[in-house]
């Protein structure tokens, strides 16, 4: 038996009877890109190690060794070199790499001479096609040209309005290229929602289209543009995008010129060199109170970040071509344009995941992967879940002899899914389970095919990412489960809250629940997670949100902008919302509703209340149950209990989730627990 982690006492590894589903092949491991980090490991450090927890001890324990193995294994392309690895190692607020400086977009652009295209994309509005990386850089080139025209420079905010298609990549690098900082929003968001975030950042440019095209709808979105263009006084230049009709003309009253001229010309790209913190992009995280949280992440920290999960972890080599279900409201729009990074083709789907027909068609995604001999297939749990419901079987459809990896993120992967894509899809297939998120733009919890997958069960913690499951005294806890908290910083980890005073709401975002023996806070995530000791690494079973955070379709959001559409309802006077995510169980989504004195709820005012929901938030935000209630319990200091009440219809004993005392109105939750007692027996 041997010693655990240093840091983390005397837990020791135990054995498990249990076999694994799929065990990678010995050539499998050989060719694995863990396999090739771990040589040159061997070769250029005199590094070896005897199993991937091993590995991941090094790389938590000897942060600064193992970042800067990194640098040098990728051959990062910097114009001055770093001073230190980490001059600061305290949370927030560590700094890497202090000195170097680079760009994102320059280390895409080195794989430009491949043979294979950059994009391989579908689209309900743009059609079927492929861009070449010459291609690619030419567009980048000419709109970063445009950009600089514009006046757009180093910190500059450039907005986009845009789908998944490659406009909205081309957009990205020729933003990052001159070192603007990007921020993008799905159309299919409501507009309230995206002024809540865009106007925080207050960009000079704005990306915006004229609609999107699913299951064959077509959605106008040019009154919605207008409005944002209206409520964003900031924008200085529109770049109008028409993908519905190629001659639709930009709004009148505003400075515009259209994507066809913002793109025409023949320009060099030139990759303005940046410090390594220099923010790259902004991504959004709602609380329950107040707007948004602007996450703000670095050019540096993500390019190794990115390198490490795709690379490392999701196995991908040159050339092949890479695939995640996503719209570009959620992080892995982020992870998939990554893929450039490893000179993989990156594959686009805009438009329904069951097909643009007027019915559904679930088989629609595994022809769209096998027809483009695609070798990862990525998408949300919720997929999988789906296609094991409707009883599919794309093996026998398709020839998906080119796909050697799934990958299933964003909420827990179901045991039942395991199996059924072990049945269904490929016995000999390996299933990439992984979970992190918008916060990191990343992975805690990860895999490599050099590992067994068992059912249920992550194969890994993520290199670098020091990761446990805490109980409430705040001590490590195996075959438990805890909360997911991070003890010592990364790279990818936001610089900051944008606009964020004294860095007030990233503290209380992540670090106002765990301190370390030394006093330093610790990252708490908002996810329970259960560590598996096993003989080739510590597996890992997340098991929904600990936190108030909404997870609907791997998509995660706060409540905060779903209070606000609610409660704009003249009727409702309060309310609260719980996202009932667990493993195991079906997601449910519940919305407890207080009405003015003497109503009454009803099936018409039930669609008025999901109508607001759709218009001023999201439809993925629509509730799978709304009730009404006498009274919203709260705290002595307002707040709604949201998490007690969470854990409470999760079947926790009352007594364990929260005290009268701390209420300022305790008589409020009796309506709770009798519903609870009600709903678990």
């Amino acid at each position: 038996m041997q010693n655990r982690d240093k840091q983390t006492g005397d837990q020791q590894i135990s054995e498990f009877s249990d076999q694994p589903i799929w065990t990678p092949a010995p050539e499998r491991i050989q060719a694995s890109r863990l396999t090739a980090l771990q040589r040159w490991l061997a070769d250029n450090r005199g590094l070896e190690f005897d199993n991937y927890d091993a590995l991941w001890r090094w790389s938590i324990e000897d942060a600064e060794g193992f970042w800067a193995a990194l640098w040098e294994y990728y051959d990062i392309q910097a114009t001055t070199p770093y001073a230190r690895v980490l001059a600061d190692d305290h949370m927030p607020g560590a700094r890497w790499f202090e000195g170097a400086e680079l760009n994102f977009v320059e280390q895409v652009f080195r794989h430009r001479d491949l043979a294979t295209p950059a994009i391989v994309y579908d689209s309900e509005v743009c059609g079927k096609g492929e861009i070449s990386w010459a291609e690619l850089e030419r567009q980048v080139a000419a709109f970063a040209a445009t950009l600089r025209m514009l006046g757009v420079g180093k910190g500059d905010r450039v907005c986009a309005y845009l789908p998944n298609v490659p406009h909205t990549v081309v957009g990205f690098l020729a933003t990052a290229s001159l070192g603007a900082i990007w921020s993008i929003a799905a159309p299919e968001m409501g507009v309230s929602n995206i002024v809540n975030r865009f106007s925080q950042i207050q960009p000079k440019i704005l990306i915006t289209c004229d609609g999107y095209r699913n299951r064959g709808k077509t959605f106008d979105k040019r009154q919605e543009s207008m409005q944002l263009i209206d409520a964003l006084p900031s924008v200085e230049t529109v770049v109008w995008t028409p993908l519905l009709a190629p001659d639709a003309q930009a709004p009148a009253g505003c400075n515009a010129l259209t994507w066809t001229s913002a793109i025409t010309g023949d320009a060099t790209l030139e990759p303005t060199p940046l410090p390594f913190d220099q923010p790259l992009w902004i991504l959004y995280s709602s609380g329950t109170t107040g707007l948004p949280k602007a996450i703000v992440q670095g050019h540096g920290g993500i390019l190794l970040n990115m390198l490490l999960s795709l690379d490392i972890h999701c196995d991908l080599n040159p050339g092949e071509r890479y695939f995640w279900i996503s719209s570009t409201g959620w992080m892995v729009w982020n992870l998939q344009i990554s893929g450039l990074l490893t000179g993989s083709t990156i594959c686009l789907y805009d438009g329904n995941v069951a097909g643009p027909g007027p019915e559904a068609d679930w088989y629609h995604l595994w022809r769209f992967v096998a027809e483009n001999r695609i070798s990862f297939f990525g998408g949300g749990a919720a997929f999988f879940a789906t296609c094991l419901k409707h009883r599919l079987d794309p093996a026998r459809h398709f020839d998906l002899s080119a796909l050697k990896s799934l990958g299933a993120t964003g909420s827990p992967l179901a045991p039942d899914a395991y199996r059924w894509i072990y049945n269904q899809v490929n016995p000999d297939i390996w299933l990439c389970s992984a979970s992190g998120g918008t916060d990191i733009a990343g992975t805690f919890l990860n895999g490599t095919p050099a590992l067994p997958v068992y059912v249920g069960e992550m194969q890994c913690r993520t290199l670098g990412a020091s990761v446990y499951a805490f109980d409430d005294d705040g001590q490590p806890v195996y075959d438990s489960v805890g909360e997911l908290v991070c003890t010592r910083p990364l790279p990818s980890m936001p610089l900051y809250f944008w606009g964020d005073e004294g860095n007030q709401r990233y503290m209380e975002s992540y670090f106002d629940t765990f301190t370390s023996r030394d006093g330093n806070k610790l990252w708490r995530h908002g996810d329970w997670l259960k560590l598996i000791p096993r003989r080739e690494s510590t597996t890992a079973i997340i098991y929904g949100r600990s936190d108030s955070t909404i997870n609907r379709q791997g998509i995660r959001m706060g409540t905060a902008e779903i209070y606000a559409a609610v409660e704009a309802v003249p009727e409702v006077v309060d309310s609260l919302v719980v996202d009932l995510e667990y493993l195991g169980r079906e997601p449910h989504l519940a919305l407890f509703v207080c009405l003015q004195q003497g109503l009454t709820l009803d099936s018409a005012l039930i669609e008025r209340i999901k109508d607001a929901i759709r218009q001023n938030a999201s439809a993925r935000m629509v509730p799978d149950a709304l009730l009404q209630v006498p009274e919203v319990p709260r705290n002595l200091t307002g707040k709604k209990l949201e998490v007690p009440i969470k854990k409470l219809l999760l079947g926790h004993p009352v007594e364990k989730v929260v005290s009268r005392d701390t209420l300022a109105n305790p008589h409020a939750i009796d309506w709770f627990i009798d519903f609870a007692t009600s709903r678990t027996g």
